[in-house]
């Protein structure tokens, strides 16, 4: 491993760059539009309950399934499999940001609501502080999924760690295989390990 890394620098460091972008990337489009979507479902149960019917049954299909069902649409690479990871993510964050929201005391919001705030002014002011450890949560959870998922990626051309791996097998270059396995695994453990403390802090 060490030689590969001494011959190869750029290959290896190449690829974590790609993961992290991929992650960025992703985690950016899927809170922009889990903000939005849990602004609708706590609007209405109904609307929350479609949707999270609809991200659970998609959270349950093979990525692999995805991207080739993604394929003949928006063809091989990154935007693929941004798009699959951001479906991915809503599953996780939608609930967890529904349901940090609505376990805020009901009483908390009727004083808020007595004293003349409006509803968005309670959401903005009242439950996002107060439900801020279960946002945090959920997106810890969707940045260790998207890192892992990220990886199986690379099978359709979006690069990141992935590559390495898929690259070693076909090739049965050990190295490879361990430098792209040992650095999913170290950058998943820790990110969720400093997320997990940023998380203790709120």
């Amino acid at each position: 491993m060490i030689e590969y890394i001494r011959k190869h620098p750029e290959k290896v460091l190449g690829a974590l760059t790609e993961h992290i972008e991929l992650v960025l990337i992703t985690l950016v489009i899927s809170l922009a539009i889990a903000c939005l979507l849990t602004l609708l479902a706590m609007r209405s149960e109904r609307v929350s309950d479609a949707l999270n019917n609809l991200f659970s049954v998609l959270y349950s299909v093979p990525s692999l399934a995805l991207f080739a069902l993604l394929i003949p649409v928006t063809g091989l690479g990154r935007t693929t499999a941004v798009i699959v990871l951001t479906l991915y993510n809503q599953y996780i964050l939608l609930r967890s940001f529904t349901a940090g929201l609505r376990d805020v005391d009901p009483a908390v919001c009727e004083a808020a609501k007595g004293i003349g705030m409006t509803d968005m002014q309670i959401l903005t002011k009242i439950r996002v502080p107060l439900a801020r450890r279960a946002i945090f949560a959920g997106i810890r959870l969707a940045v260790v999924s998207t890192i892992g998922i990220g990886t199986i990626a690379a099978s359709i051309n979006a690069g990141g760690l992935g590559t390495l791996l898929f690259e070693g097998l076909r090739t049965i270059n050990t190295p490879k295989i361990l430098w792209g396995s040992v650095l999913s695994a170290l950058l998943a453990v820790s990110i969720n390990k400093l997320l997990k403390m940023v998380e203790n802090r709120l």
